[in-house]
């Protein structure tokens, strides 16, 4: 299996982090896709990928991180530029919009815009953060139309809307939240979406699985996610686990790393 996001650089993996990657290979997880989140982060995130093959990097700039950062678009777009001639990225992100958080999604839509445009000239897929904003977001995607396409990173929305993003080119991200029974709704639309449109993921070291509320998360619990998906469409685990890895490769071009 691949894990498609990933944020095994962040400090709550610091103290142990070759012991759960030894445990994520037990289970089956052979490779990662660790997004950016910040420039400052960058850096750090850089150094561990290029020092494990199997754990591949994306460069971009999180909602959260927007009003810290204090980049014009145009800086932006040229940092990330650097950091893609100078490093091996599979993707630009994570980046996108979170209408949950006090900065106004009026602030967070440049920086944004700057790195869909960025993906588009690039001809690189985008790993998209979207909280509370899928209008804006398809609005937005739907002005862009990244020829490459990407990711909706831990999808929660309905399966019409789930619909609309696969239309554009976009898979979506299965992570944690597909193991709770309580999330009917996001559970209905990965029942319903083509098997070929979904990639697992962790968002690891956060949305535990359905019985480790409150402690960090982690790769190594993707199978849990793969047996749940696989019980919500009446198919074997190991089949889900199969076409993931498979649309995960094709969505990042992994046979070219």
């Amino acid at each position: 299996m691949i894990d498609s996001h990933c944020h095994f650089d962040f400090e709550a993996f610091d103290s142990d982090r070759s012991q759960v990657w030894a445990r994520c290979l037990a289970a089956d997880v052979e490779r990662l896709i660790i997004p950016g989140v910040s420039p400052t982060r960058w850096p750090a995130l850089f150094d561990q990928v290029e020092a494990q093959p199997a754990w591949h990097a994306a460069v971009g700039l999180h909602p959260w991180w927007v009003a810290e950062t204090e980049l014009e678009p145009g800086e932006l777009q040229r940092q990330i530029a650097e950091q893609l001639e100078a490093h091996a990225c599979v993707a630009i992100g994570e980046c996108g919009l979170d209408g949950a958080m006090v900065t106004p999604l009026a602030e967070q839509e440049p920086l944004f815009r700057a790195q869909l445009a960025l993906a588009g000239e690039l001809q690189l897929p985008l790993i998209v953060h979207a909280c509370r904003c899928h209008s804006d977001m398809l609005r937005l995607l739907k002005e862009y139309r990244p020829a490459r396409g990407g990711v909706i990173h831990a999808f929660s929305g309905s399966p019409e809307i789930a619909r609309e993003y696969w239309k554009l080119g976009f898979y979506l991200g299965a992570g944690g939240l597909v193991t709770y029974k309580r999330a009917a709704k996001t559970r209905r639309a990965f029942a319903d979406l083509p098997l070929e449109a979904i990639l697992l993921e962790s968002d690891a070291p956060d949305m535990p699985i359905q019985g480790r509320q409150g402690r960090r998360n982690s790769p190594e619990y993707l199978p849990q996610i793969a047996a749940a998906l696989a019980e919500l469409r009446g198919i074997p685990a190991a089949r889900v686990a199969e076409q993931s890895r498979r649309n995960t490769e094709q969505l990042f071009a992994l046979d070219e790393f």
